[in-house]
């Protein structure tokens, strides 16, 4: 077999995700062409797909050393640097391409997901239209392309709050493409469908009738699934809505698996690891800003808790990061385990570094206040490093009936890996289990540092529930928590963001029963 169809096999297993096949077989033929860009590149993208960014940058680097004008190696390094949480040096790449070829569209839709990473919304909205417009114009551009422009534009209008501008967006993708099962979740996601309401119930019966076309990908079926979950549950029509639902779960199961095992032996090793570790013994190098972290089990009503802190006037929301995990990964993994020599190594350390380096990731936000949520739901892991290395931080803990919250995890679809273990019924009711072993451990540790968000009392009597969460933050009382949903300026980028953009609602609370002879195995397998 001659070079070229070698290089061409290593395509065919990138296409096919059979990323360790690519590294293998580019670096045996690196050792005869040790300079090729081309295949650097290709090496990158390999390890890129197995989310080793470190090592995807490194080729990526590699080939433009050998090209600086190889635009592709520029855009795959620049979303590795993304990936990695590097935001500045990717955005530099981003747009070193536009100034290099301004008709490389891709680096317009790849700079503007940037730029809603970092809730710069306004800026990344007019990059969405700059590569819409583009690709319109040219022609050998794919429609498909065009429209995943589209798709990215009406997500960020919905998340940025600018709901008929989402919908308008959302109407001339499905004028385009009616299969597109994206546009038309999102569509439901933003309609409460209703027997009474007649352009509801018309857009239910086209996604019946979308649901009947046998060329559908698994992933487009997934998505109308969800969607159609969601309006037989509006409608009341609860065995229907199940169907869809299970069906949605079933699919998501068989292509991605689930990682419950993985998370059980973290969640385990964690316990282990801080048993013995004194909590108050924190680091004296007290950080610049004060954090909210608002944490517990996705879907507990963490986004309707950052959204009413949020609006406050001192507050800025910065969303579901990723952050905190990253800088734990870095600084305290060995061999994939986390090492408890490191984490006293690190504390007595005069500087505290985890803080810097978490911190950094702010730089390129545009931040006024000095307090700062940041909400991803599953930093309840790492609430031990948090009281070691953030000791002015705050923990706002969001609980729920573990019946509801193991609900809406089953009607919602989740794009990280990291979530897998949601695919399943059982598994989602034994991840809830193990959370709360982990939560009870911190609350034996760090009880004072820990404010329980209880959904059901946040929602029923919202006035005293917002007063008691201000007052634990040390936040001044301010009206505008009050009116959580005029909160535009803290974007939401979670499945939660039709819920959270609405007024506090009750209408959620046991909502289990309408699924209670559907989902009685998941129940019960709750402790």
């Amino acid at each position: 077999m001659n070079l070229v169809d070698k290089i061409k096999v290593l395509n065919n297993y990138l296409q096919t995700k059979n990323f360790n096949k690519v590294i293998e077989g580019g670096k045996k033929i690196l050792k005869k062409i040790p300079n090729n860009d081309y295949l650097l590149n290709l090496i990158g993208m390999a390890y890129q797909g197995k989310s080793q960014y470190l090592n995807s940058i490194r080729f990526f680097e590699e080939s433009l050393k050998q090209n600086p004008n190889n635009i592709a190696a520029m855009n795959n390094c620049a979303n590795s640097f993304k990936a990695f949480g590097a935001f500045e040096r990717a955005k530099e790449l981003y747009e070193k391409i536009i100034n290099k070829d301004p008709n490389y569209i891709r680096a317009y839709n790849n700079l503007a997901n940037l730029k809603t990473s970092y809730n710069d919304y306004n800026g990344a909205i007019e990059l969405y239209k700059k590569a819409i417009d583009l690709s319109k114009k040219n022609k050998q551009v794919p429609t498909s392309t065009t429209l995943d422009f589209m798709f990215s534009l009406a997500v960020a209008y919905q998340g940025f709050n600018k709901i008929e501008k989402s919908k308008e967006v959302i109407e001339e993708i499905l004028s385009l493409d009616f299969s597109h099962a994206g546009a038309h979740k999102l569509k439901s996601s933003m309609i409460k469908y209703s027997n009474e309401n007649k352009e509801s119930i018309d857009h239910l019966k086209k996604m019946e009738l979308l649901n009947d076309n046998e060329k559908l990908t698994d992933n487009k079926k997934i998505d109308l699934f969800f969607s159609l979950g969601k309006a037989y549950e509006d409608i009341k029509s609860f065995d229907k809505s199940f169907y869809y639902l299970n069906a949605a779960n079933k699919l998501r199961h068989e292509k991605y698996g689930s990682n419950i095992d993985n998370e059980k032996k973290l969640f385990e090793h964690i316990i282990k690891i801080f048993e013995k570790i004194n909590l108050e013994e924190n680091h004296s190098d007290i950080p610049s800003k004060k954090i909210i972290f608002i944490c517990g089990m996705p879907r507990s009503g963490t986004t309707l808790t950052e959204q009413i802190v949020s609006a406050h006037n001192d507050v800025y929301g910065a969303g579901e990061l990723v952050y905190l995990q990253r800088v734990i990964q870095k600084n305290f993994y060995h061999d994939s385990k986390l090492d408890k020599q490191r984490i006293k190594q690190i504390k007595d350390i005069s500087k505290n570094i985890i803080s810097t380096e978490y911190l950094e990731h702010f730089n390129i936000y545009n931040i006024n206040q000095n307090v700062i949520t940041d909400k991803a739901p599953q930093n309840f892991r790492w609430l031990g490093f948090v009281k070691l290395f953030f000791p002015n931080s705050k923990i706002l803990h969001c609980s729920r009936n573990s019946k509801d919250n193991c609900l809406s995890l089953f009607k919602n679809s989740f794009a990280s890996a990291m979530m897998n273990w949601s695919n399943n019924p059982s598994d989602i009711a034994k991840y809830y289990n193990i959370y709360e072993e982990l939560m009870k451990f911190w609350k034996s540790k760090i009880p004072e540092f820990i404010f329980d968000v209880e959904y059901e009392k946040l929602v029923t009597n919202k006035n005293d529930e917002i007063k008691k969460i201000l007052k634990f933050c040390d936040l001044t009382w301010d009206e505008k928590c009050l009116n959580h949903e005029k909160n535009s300026k803290t974007p939401i980028k979670t499945v939660s963001a039709a819920q959270a953009r609405r007024p506090i609602y009750s209408s959620s609370l046991n909502s289990n029963i309408n699924f209670d002879k559907h989902l009685d195995e998941m129940f019960k397998i709750l402790k």
